[in-house]
């Protein structure tokens, strides 16, 4: 179950980057991983620097994509975000927290929910 699972989720990526280029989207990473966790994408925009989460759906059986992001895991994509921003000594520049929905039976129909939630 899990390699379906990463099978879908990496559909979803590409599906969400191919997006993000298509709205002016710079790609800094992709799949940004440290000890705490890992980040799906991180895109630049105007100098705006966004940190994206990426749920992928075949169906609407276990919910809406976004609510797999609860505040438990939005508090781990946050520390990952505090140590990108530390490692790439980022610094005087604003910052926010994304979630891309994909629907892959949909035709790959994707919701861009931006200002997710905050740090």
């Amino acid at each position: 179950m899990k390699f379906k699972n990463r099978i879908i989720g990496n559909r979803g990526e590409n599906v969400a980057k191919k997006y993000l280029l298509n709205q002016g989207y710079n790609i800094l990473d992709k799949n940004y991983t440290c000890n705490i966790g890992e980040i799906d994408i991180i895109a630049e925009k105007e100098g705006l620097i966004v940190f994206i989460e990426v749920k992928s759906r075949n169906s609407l059986n276990f919910g809406y994509p976004y609510e797999a992001v609860d505040r438990k895991k939005q508090i781990k994509l946050i520390k990952v975000a505090q140590n990108y921003i530390n490692y790439k000594r980022i610094r005087n520049t604003q910052f926010r927290f994304d979630i891309i929905e994909v629907y892959l039976k949909q035709s790959n129909r994707v919701n861009h929910i931006k200002d997710a939630f905050w740090a």
